[in-house]
């Protein structure tokens, strides 16, 4: 499968996907960007109101998210003005997004401390996502292991 992303760039681990992820979306504001537009296109005003973000740093973080091929644009109705949205890349983010909030719901609230909730169009919660392997079974850091490049 052919990048999605730029891929002509200096990284932090060249080798591995995880750090090339982080690199690419690791920071704050990207992330709640990408987040924000897994609801829908949205301009720069209302990516702005609802993130309550710097314009110079919203304006920076667009701009790669944009170079790196996770955040597309298209001229709204009156052709004035732009909105961003996920490219298939920036949609297949989700299952990372999801993984996320997950973590949080379990380790960054109280019990009793309210949050948002991401529920499917029947409004009942998500399944807990688990890796698994190909037979289906749970996988975990212990019963897995990184296979490294030998680039040298």
């Amino acid at each position: 499968m052919a990048p999605t992303v730029r891929v002509d760039r200096e990284w932090t681990d060249a080798t591995c996907p995880v750090a090339r992820t982080v690199d690419l979306v690791g920071d704050r504001w990207s992330l709640l960007i990408v987040r924000d537009a897994m609801e829908g296109p949205a301009s720069f005003t209302e990516l702005r109101q609802r993130l309550g973000i710097a314009r110079n740093i919203l304006a920076d973080r667009l701009r790669r998210l944009v170079d790196d091929g996770i955040l597309g644009t298209s001229a709204t109705a009156s052709g004035k003005r732009y909105v961003y949205e996920l490219t298939p890349a920036g949609r297949d983010l989700f299952t990372v997004v999801v993984a996320l909030r997950q973590w949080g719901e379990s380790h960054a609230f109280a019990d009793d401390e309210p949050r948002s909730a991401l529920v499917d169009r029947d409004g009942r919660p998500l399944a807990e996502l688990r890796p698994c392997d190909r037979a289906g079974a749970v996988v975990t850091a212990a019963t897995t292991e990184v296979r490294r490049v030998d680039c040298g």
